[in-house]
């Protein structure tokens, strides 16, 4: 009898039979991962330019992340924080001094982490700022995107993220993006407790704020006794070619909240960082996560962190950014496919030139990964560019040259 071939139609008919349908998944199937380049169940190589939404920013399967994992795994992975580990501690260290914080609140995903800044915004806001009971107000900007859970989609925008899902969570409230004037006219409320904001925001096509915008929301918070709120769980960890996006600008934080690269996408790992003044608020019972702060997890951050500076993959992120983007604009300014290059660092986004509404963003998708690279439209007409911060000069000259000439191909003539 004849073995069945598991090939990517195979694979794909398992998940739409037994999975849920709720993501729209680029139709490849992965097997396998290392550095820049991923493998198809077929083995064909691809440029991976999407990094797991900046996930392996460190490549995938790093040989440092995953000898961690294994050392960790051997021993111990998880105690709950019923009690002490000897991993923890150590880890808590390394990434306050690192960041410049006094504490740090371990979680494991994105979203956990823009939960747990908005507990303690809210619990500073009555405890410090002396808001009434049940009166704290925490502003977002139009465009957002901080998760799916039910407090992250009543931040929310986007339909698809928020419809057929209510009732909402209360005391959110939503300005425009970009726009100083009127943060401050919402920031004049002495219920408002917190701003939170992406510095570039990146599932709504890596839009980047006018220069000194940071900063403008870093002398309002101050103005106005409100905490700054950074989501930076896209933007952190040497993505945009600084260890974070806000030091681009004098933009500390209040409250950092960092994932994604925090675990090189080996293993969901989150973290809040912020001072005494605002951590010390939470007292023992008022939050918390069986898992967040585990050995493993805390292993393996160090090592991904520890990667990143070793490695200087944000001055690398910078100077490679910077050549990805002459590029693309170079070919955009004759280009009736390409409408707008934007980005920072290695977190870029073309714009194509067509309505949201259209399918040629994914079409050209479809047909990057026919030529082994693979990335995914967001918001209808616009390609996130994001590889490894890993990648080689060579490497991302030879990827530009795949993205042009699979443009090419949607020219009109």
């Amino acid at each position: 009898m004849k073995a069945k071939v598991l090939d990517t139609n195979h694979f794909i008919a398992l998940e739409n039979e037994y999975g849920a349908h709720n993501y729209h998944p680029l139709p490849v199937v992965l097997s396998k991962g290392e550095g820049v380049f991923v493998w198809d169940v077929e083995g064909k190589k691809y440029y991976d330019f999407l990094s797991a939404y900046s996930a392996v920013n460190q490549g995938h399967c790093h040989p440092k992340i995953i000898a961690a994992l294994n050392d960790q795994a051997a021993r111990l992975t998880l105690t709950s924080r019923a009690f002490h580990n000897d991993v923890l501690g150590t880890y808590e260290q390394y990434i306050t001094q690192l960041f410049g914080y006094d504490k740090v609140l371990p979680m494991n995903t994105g979203v956990e982490g823009g939960e747990t800044a908005n507990k303690l915004a809210r619990k500073w806001g009555y405890l410090k700022k002396q808001i009434p009971e049940n009166k704290a107000r925490i502003i977002f900007a139009n465009g957002n995107f901080w998760g799916r859970t039910l407090a992250a989609i009543s931040s929310s925008d986007d339909p698809s993220s928020y419809k057929d899902f209510g009732p909402y969570m209360p005391g959110y409230d939503l300005i425009p993006y970009n726009d100083l004037a009127a943060l401050e006219n919402e920031c004049k409320d002495p219920n408002v407790c917190a701003f939170m904001v992406e510095p570039i925001q990146g599932e709504a096509g890596v839009v980047v704020p006018d220069e000194g915008y940071l900063a403008g929301v870093r002398s309002l918070c101050d103005k106005y006794n409100v905490l700054f709120i950074a989501d930076e769980v896209q933007t952190g960890i040497a993505r945009t070619g600084k260890m974070l996006a806000t030091d681009y600008e004098e933009a500390r934080p209040d409250v950092l909240i960092l994932g994604k690269a925090l675990s090189g996408g080996v293993f969901p790992v989150s973290a809040v960082l912020a001072d005494d003044e605002v951590m010390m608020c939470i007292k023992p019972g008022e939050h918390g996560s069986t898992f967040g702060g585990n050995p493993l997890a805390c292993k393996i951050a160090q090592a991904a962190l520890e990667i990143v500076v070793e490695e200087d993959l944000a001055s690398k992120s910078y100077d490679l950014g910077m050549l990805f983007r002459e590029k693309l604009e170079r070919y955009a300014a004759t280009s009736s496919v390409v409408r707008l290059v934007r980005g920072k660092g290695l977190l870029n986004a073309l714009v194509i030139n067509d309505t949201p509404e259209s399918d040629t963003a994914w079409n050209i998708c479809l047909a990057l990964r026919d030529n082994g690279l693979l990335a995914k439209p967001t918001h209808g007409n616009i390609i996130r560019f994001a590889p490894p911060l890993v990648i080689t000069e060579d490497e991302l000259l030879e990827a530009v040259q795949l993205i042009i000439n699979t443009l090419m191909l949607f020219e009109k003539n």
